[in-house]
């Protein structure tokens, strides 16, 4: 029922990026003023004229960041705090050899995942890294950083399209847990739901990314957790 009532708040906040074109864009439209049209044409065919295409050495930088940096780290001790609390599995017990195991599950899925993801971007030859929104306000920006949960860039102008590569990684490592060290009751049905949590999780991933300010002097870089991915900052935002 969580799950349920989650993946309807997100569809709400998605959808409303789908809603008709402003009133004062379409007046520019229909204006027939010609300069008024490119305008428009231009703010809509080539949004992202700063776009470079992150170098093979800062993909490898990435991939290394965020499959063995603190980051998965954090969040596979914190997700097998979760799971040691529930005692899920039950399987694997209580205490510190039951810790372990939860953690190194849960640290082992992400790194699947996160490996699935960037060999899948190589092969289709999408840029995954997260580019912090161009627009302003609170709610274009969540709903740029949840959209882009499933979306990427191809070809040298940066052009977003939906990526196959985000939309299965969540899901690669959670059925390798299953079907590599989880007790043989789970199926692909366990693997399936625990993979949603997994893509839960790259979404807030990416509403940090958007949100979090990663400035010199924020509390990230002080603590040294802080990695733009290389990515251009393309808007204005703080």
């Amino acid at each position: 029922m969580k799950m349920r009532r989650i993946a309807v708040l997100l569809l709400a906040i998605v959808g409303r990026t789908a809603a008709p074109a402003p009133a004062n864009a379409q007046s520019l439209a229909s204006s027939g003023n010609p300069s008024d049209a490119a305008v428009l044409s231009a703010s809509t065919t080539h949004p992202d004229l700063t776009y470079a295409r992150p170098t093979q050495k800062t993909k490898l930088h990435n991939y290394f960041f965020d499959t063995f940096g603190p980051y998965p780290i954090v969040g596979a001790a914190f997700s097998a705090g979760i799971n040691q609390a529930e005692s899920t599995p039950p399987e694997w017990k209580q205490g510190a050899e039951g810790y372990g195991k939860r953690f190194g599950s849960n640290f082992t899925i992400a790194a699947v995942s996160t490996t699935t993801r960037y060999a899948l971007s190589e092969a289709f030859r999408e840029d995954t890294l997260y580019y912090r929104c161009e627009c302003k306000g609170v709610f274009p920006r969540l709903s740029h950083s949840l959209i882009s949960t499933f979306m990427a860039r191809r070809g040298d102008d940066g052009h977003r399209v939906f990526s196959f590569p985000a939309l299965v990684a969540p899901y690669a490592g959670t059925m390798t847990a299953v079907y590599a060290w989880y007790p043989g009751r789970y199926d692909a049905m366990d693997g399936f739901r625990m993979g949603n949590y997994s893509l839960l999780g790259y979404m807030g991933g990416n509403i940090a990314l958007e949100f979090l300010y990663r400035g010199p002097h924020s509390w990230l870089s002080r603590m040294h957790l802080n990695n733009g991915h290389g990515a251009p900052n393309l808007g204005s935002n703080p």
